[in-house]
């Protein structure tokens, strides 16, 4: 790739696209004991009973707008893409919803998948969510990268599904095989798009003739009915089933539009790879398409190696008004725009804003994008974020405004009510409006614990987030992460450390060379990190091949004082004990997805990647300054 990198020297100087957002709007409930309650100025949006109100209306009034598409391996549909309009998918729906009914599937009887995401697996989604059947996607990870299955036959079993979903039998075999006891004994249904013997075809399904029974369980459906089944990560644990109603979904994103008025200006476009087991992808972005009667264009690439490349063709094929990914994928995407500025003219051409959630936006690679698109576009695009979790749909505190503060995540939604309860130094996050769950799945104890534990005595769903105000003194200009409560940890003096506030500046400090971290040194005299190199950043910067294995890494001598020199740099702005970084260990091992390490979307799970890795932390401190081990960097200075 050629190109030369834009001069980000005044980049400040350079203005943001004007872009339609609501004005900010805070009011602010002040208490005795220092909790804050925090709402919107703006009074929520009226909203439908369901989602498919959406559905049917823009079938109606745009028939043949595209609503979704996927990649056609055969290349059968114009531009190698197929999709379905509004209209196809209302009929389709419909179809499939007829034979789910047929089969005897109910509010007891789930659908559950396996799968990636697809255009099958949406129609499947909304045909049984529109008659009240629960809608539960499983990771594909449970199926694909688990040896023995465990939480895949542990949410099995929590869901009690009356039909499981494969988009190929043949690939999901092994899980197949690892439920078949289950699946038998309990009458489960097996349906796949490229079917196997005992499998129904998917086309079958839509071969159904929508009759009365149709428009009877349509009808029945009501705001609080559960509809969707999520999966909490179970980094630390079994998942959680979180309870999603019609009325978490539809206010949610009725809240969302209406602080981001520029989604009705024109039909949103939107490039998108988020898995629709997760909450971001599988509720916020589809139904954000839905209900703006936009275009969900399906990535089947990631940011991991080997698929990235898919991603870019995507992206070099369709031109989105709109991005949502985690910082993740930026990082990676940003040298591809460097280097091509047609390619970078062409992704921010019709762009209103980005967005990004799941972790932090790097200042410096904020800027480096912002630099590249000042150069394509002759304007700085908008950067917006939010917080939530599974629990909340996910949004519940939005930042609907370009803001020069790194990692702002706005003001509450509309309809949305935040309280700032002091916990552990820190002010914690809580959570109540329309779009908060009612609890998890199931009627034993270990689920009444789990509800009680969740929400305090008001109500306030717990989010176990810490945020505090960019500006003490202008609380309008939002909030942002303070790290997470059960993350943060006391060294062996008995001071605390801020766990998530030290990794994302430590991350910064190391930029462009650290994808990520894990902060080390509970219980011990300093802090370290688990580091997680981007390797092609640092190739560039040591002058070898992005294909030289990690632990060749480790004997280029250039490495350590690169590293250890803008840790120096850190440290010299970081008072105390609980800030500054004293050693660093190069992992050699990505973070592993059936580990549960990391996310499907690529958030790093602190907690576990400290349990998994136990013996490299011990090897991290009992490592002296005589250490000759190669992936081990003190700094004395």
């Amino acid at each position: 790739m050629d190109g030369q990198k834009p001069d980000v020297t005044d980049i400040r100087d350079i203005p943001y696209r004007d872009t339609h957002f609501a004005e900010r709007a805070l009011e602010i409930e002040r208490r005795r004991d220092g909790t804050l309650i925090l709402r919107s100025g703006y009074e929520l949006d009226s909203y439908p009973t369901q989602l498919s109100e959406w559905l049917r209306h823009w079938a109606a009034t745009a028939p043949d707008r595209l609503f979704l598409a996927e990649r056609d391996p055969q290349g059968e549909w114009p531009g190698d893409w197929r999709g379905l309009t509004y209209a196809d998918m209302r009929a389709a729906v419909d179809r499939v919803s007829q034979a789910l009914l047929d089969l005897g599937l109910n509010a007891n009887r789930p659908v559950m998948t396996l799968g990636e995401n697809s255009l099958d697996m949406a129609v499947l989604m909304l045909a049984a969510m529109q008659v009240g059947i629960p809608f539960a996607p499983v990771s594909p990870s449970y199926s694909l990268l688990s040896d023995d299955f465990g939480k895949l036959k542990y949410v099995f079993d929590m869901v009690k599904p009356g039909l499981i979903y494969t988009p190929s039998a043949g690939r999901y075999a092994k899980a197949l095989e690892a439920l078949a006891t289950k699946l038998v004994a309990e009458n489960v249904i097996r349906v796949s798009s490229d079917p196997g013997q005992g499998d129904m075809p998917f086309e079958d399904l839509k071969a159904a003739e929508p009759d009365e029974r149709l428009a009877a369980a349509y009808d029945a459906v009501t705001g609080d009915t559960v509809v969707k089944l999520l999966f909490t990560s179970g980094s630390t644990g079994m998942p959680k089933a979180v309870m999603t109603t019609q009325r978490m979904m539809c206010a949610n994103v009725t809240a969302v539009a209406q602080v981001l008025p520029v989604l009705d200006d024109h039909p949103p476009v939107i490039v998108d790879w988020l898995p629709w087991n997760h909450v971001a992808g599988g509720n916020k972005n589809v139904n954000l398409i839905l209900r703006c009667g936009g275009t969900l264009y399906i990535d089947g690439g990631s940011p991991r190696p080997g698929q990235f490349e898919t991603t870019l063709r995507n992206l070099r094929d369709v031109q989105p008004t709109f991005m949502h990914n985690v910082p993740l994928v930026y990082e990676t995407l940003c040298p591809y725009l460097e280097d091509d500025p047609e390619f970078a003219r062409h992704l921010f051409e019709k762009i209103d804003f980005i967005f990004y959630a799941a972790a932090p936006m790097p200042a410096p690679l904020q800027a480096r994008l912002d630099a590249v698109s000042a150069a394509a576009v002759g304007a700085r695009l908008p950067f917006l974020s939010s917080l939530g979790s599974t629990e909340t749909t996910p949004s519940s505190i939005l930042c609907h405004w370009p803001s020069e503060v790194p990692g702002n995540l706005g003001l509450p939604l509309p309809g949305v009510e935040i309280k700032l309860a002091p916990t552990a130094e820190k002010l914690e996050m809580r959570v109540k409006g329309p779009n908060v769950t009612p609890g998890y799945l199931g009627d034993d104890e270990t689920t009444a614990q789990a509800n009680a534990k969740a929400f305090d005595d008001e109500g306030f769903y717990r989010m176990g987030d810490a945020v505090r105000f960019a500006d003490p003194l202008r609380p309008e200009e939002g909030l942002v992460f303070d790290g997470r409560i059960t993350e943060n940890f006391k060294l062996n003096t008995g001071t605390w450390v801020q766990t998530g506030t030290v990794r994302i500046e430590a991350v910064a400090a190391l930029a462009p060379y650290a994808r990520d971290a894990a902060v080390t040194g509970e219980g011990r005299a300093e802090l370290g990190l688990l580091l997680f190199l981007n390797e092609a950043a640092c190739a560039k910067a040591l002058g070898i091949a992005e294909s030289t294995p990690l632990t060749k890494f480790l004997h280029n001598p250039a490495l350590k004082p690169l590293l250890a020199n803008q840790i120096s740099t850190y440290n010299q702005g970081a008072r105390g004990s609980s800030r500054q970084i004293r050693r660093l260990m190069i992992m050699t091992e990505a973070p592993s997805v059936s580990g549960h390490e990391i996310t499907d979307k690529g958030y790093l799970n602190q907690r576990a990647v400290l349990a998994r890795r136990a013996s490299l932390v011990e090897r991290l401190y009992a490592a002296g300054p005589e250490t000759r081990a190669n992936d081990v960097i003190l700094i004395t200075d």
